[in-house]
C-alpha cells in the first residue's frame, strides 16, 4: 500500500509537471512576435525619410544613393530585409507618421537632429553625424553677425525643423524675431529664395548648404545659429524595443568599423572651399558655355556608360570650357590633353567633340588599369588622379600608402599620401621620383565638387521644366472647361 500510495504521488507530480511545462510552451507559442521578429517576417524595413542631397537620391542611372540611403542599406542588409523608404514632404508629418501604429514605418531616417522638443516625442540612436544651423543671407546685402540683426527682416526656415524649434527658442529673448516656416521646401529651396532676394535669410543645416553652394554663389553664411549638433535616427516610443536595440548596436559599430567614415568621405568628402568668385565664374560658365557643349558630352557619356556631368566637370577642371585652352606646360583644348596623348588615342585635340570623345575613351583605359579588386567610386577617383598626375605617380602613391600602414584600395589613404611624392624622402625611393602631388588631391576634389553642382543644376532644371509643364497642361484644361461651359451656354440659347 505504501509503495502504491508513493507512485500515485509520483506519478501526480510528473502529471503536474508535464501540465505545467505544455502550458509554459502553449505560452510561448501564443507570444505575440516583436517589432524585429515581424520586419524579418515581412521580409522589409519601412523607413520614413526625405528626398534629398543630404539624405537619399536617384544617380544618373536610376539607382538610389546617398549618405543616409548608405547608412540604411547597410541596416536592412544586416538584417537580411529589404529596404523601403518613403518619402515625407513635412517634418510635422514625418514625426506624426512615426508614432502611429498604423502607419506601418519603423524608423525616421533625415538627418534628423536631436533636440530636447524631439526626445519627448521619439527616442534616437546614436549619433553618427554633428551639424550646425547656419544663417544664410545674399551677398551684397547687409550681413547680419548676430541674432539681434535678424529681427525685423523675413528669415525662412523648414516648417517642422529643429530651425523652427531653435527660432521658437531664440523669440523668448528677442521679441522682434519673426520667421517664415515653409512648408514642402528642402534646404537647397531655401537657399535659392534667399539668392532670389525673396526672404533676407535662411537658416540650414551646414551640411547641406557646404554641398550646393556653388550653386548659389550669390549667397554666404552670415553667422553659425548654434554650436555642432548631434544627428541620428528616430524610432518611435514603445516597450518593444528590439528593433530599436539592433539599431543601436548597429550604429555604435558603424562608428568603430568605419561605414560611417567611409560614407562622409563618399558623400562629403568632395565639398572644397570654393570662393564666392570661384563660384560666380562656375555659375556663369555653366550658363554661358556649357550648353554649347552639353549635348556632345551626354552622348559621348552614353556612348561609353559614363555619367555627363563627371565629364562636364573634368572639363571645366581642366580648360573652364574654353576649348582653346593652352597651358604653360603645352597641354591643349577642351580637356586639355597632351600632344603625345592625343596621337595615341587618334584625335585632334582643338577638337572640341574629339577631344571630349578621346578624354572619355582616356578615362577608359586608366580606369581599366587599376586593379579590379578596388570598387567604385575609388576606382574612378582614382582614375581621375592618374589622368593629372600620370598612372606610374598615382601606382607610387599606392605603394607608399601600403609601406605605410594604409589601404591602397581606398581613395581617402591615397589620397593621404600623394602630396608625399613632392618631398625627396619619399620620392626618391619610388618609381617614378617626382610629382606634385598634392595637385591630384585637389583636382579630384573639384571635380567631385563640381559634378555634383551639375548634378542636383539638372535636377533642379528638370524639377522646374515638370512644374511648369504641369502649369499649362492646368491652365490648358482650365481653358477648355471655360470653353465646354461656353458652348453649353450657347446651345442652351
Amino acid at each position: 500500500m505504501i509503495m502504491k500510495s508513493r507512485m500515485l504521488r509520483y506519478s501526480f507530480r510528473l502529471a503536474k509537471g508535464l501540465a505545467l511545462a505544455c502550458c509554459a510552451s502553449l505560452i510561448v507559442a501564443s507570444k505575440a512576435p516583436d517589432t524585429l521578429e515581424r520586419v524579418k517576417t515581412s521580409g522589409q524595413l519601412v523607413v520614413l525619410s526625405q528626398n534629398g542631397p543630404t539624405t537619399y537620391y536617384e544617380d544618373a542611372s536610376g539607382t538610389q544613393t546617398g549618405f543616409e540611403y548608405g547608412m540604411l542599406k547597410a541596416f536592412a542588409d544586416e538584417l537580411g530585409v529589404k529596404l523601403v523608404i518613403r518619402d515625407v514632404h513635412d517634418l510635422n508629418d514625418m514625426f506624426g507618421d512615426l508614432t502611429d501604429p498604423a502607419d506601418g514605418a519603423q524608423l525616421a531616417a533625415a538627418s534628423l537632429t536631436v533636440t530636447p522638443e524631439r526626445r519627448e516625442q521619439v527616442r534616437f540612436t546614436p549619433s553618427y553625424f554633428e551639424i550646425r544651423q547656419q544663417v544664410i543671407y545674399r551677398l551684397g546685402e547687409d550681413r547680419p553677425r548676430t541674432i539681434g540683426d535678424l529681427q525685423g527682416k523675413k528669415v525662412a526656415v523648414i516648417a517642422g525643423s529643429a530651425h523652427a524649434e531653435e527660432m521658437r527658442k531664440l523669440s523668448q529673448h528677442y521679441p522682434n524675431l519673426e520667421w517664415q516656416e515653409v512648408s514642402d521646401a528642402d534646404a537647397m529651396e531655401l537657399v535659392d529664395m534667399v539668392n532670389a532676394g525673396k526672404y533676407h535669410y535662411a537658416v540650414v543645416d551646414s551640411n547641406a548648404y557646404a554641398v550646393h553652394r556653388g550653386l548659389y554663389p550669390n549667397t554666404g553664411i552670415a553667422f553659425n545659429l548654434t554650436q555642432f549638433q548631434p544627428v541620428a535616427w528616430a524610432f518611435p516610443k514603445s516597450d518593444d524595443d528590439s528593433l530599436y536595440r539592433a539599431a543601436r548596436r548597429f550604429m555604435l559599430r558603424a562608428n568603430t568599423n568605419g561605414l560611417v567614415a567611409e560614407l562622409r568621405e563618399q558623400f562629403f568628402g568632395h565639398v572644397s572651399k570654393l570662393n564666392a568668385g570661384g563660384a560666380q565664374a562656375f555659375a556663369k560658365s555653366t550658363r554661358q558655355r556649357l550648353p554649347k557643349w552639353r549635348e556632345t558630352m551626354e552622348k559621348v557619356a552614353q556612348k561609353y556608360g559614363l555619367d555627363w556631368h563627371m565629364l562636364a566637370a573634368l572639363s571645366y577642371q581642366e580648360s573652364h570650357w574654353n576649348p582653346r585652352a593652352k597651358s604653360r606646360t603645352g597641354v591643349r583644348g577642351l580637356m586639355m590633353l597632351t600632344r603625345g596623348t592625343a596621337r595615341e588615342l587618334g584625335v585632334n585635340r582643338l577638337d572640341p567633340q574629339q577631344s571630349i570623345d578621346g578624354s572619355a575613351r582616356y578615362i577608359l583605359q586608366i580606369r581599366d588599369k587599376i586593379p579590379e579588386r578596388i570598387r567604385e567610386p575609388d576606382r574612378t577617383w582614382m582614375a581621375l588622379a592618374a589622368y593629372n598626375v600620370g598612372f606610374g605617380h598615382l601606382e607610387d602613391a599606392r605603394v607608399l600608402t601600403e609601406k605605410m600602414g594604409g589601404n591602397p584600395d581606398r581613395w581617402p589613404d591615397v589620397r593621404a599620401h600623394l602630396p608625399l611624392l613632392a618631398k625627396r624622402q619619399y620620392y626618391k625611393n619610388t618609381r617614378h621620383g617626382y610629382a606634385r602631388g598634392w595637385e591630384p588631391v585637389t583636382y579630384v576634389q573639384n571635380i567631385r565638387h563640381y559634378q555634383t553642382l551639375l548634378t542636383w543644376s539638372s535636377r533642379i532644371e528638370e524639377q522646374r521644366l515638370a512644374a511648369a509643364n504641369d502649369d499649362s497642361h492646368e491652365a490648358l484644361a482650365d481653358s477648355q472647361r471655360v470653353e465646354s461651359k461656353a458652348a453649353g451656354s450657347a446651345s442652351a440659347l
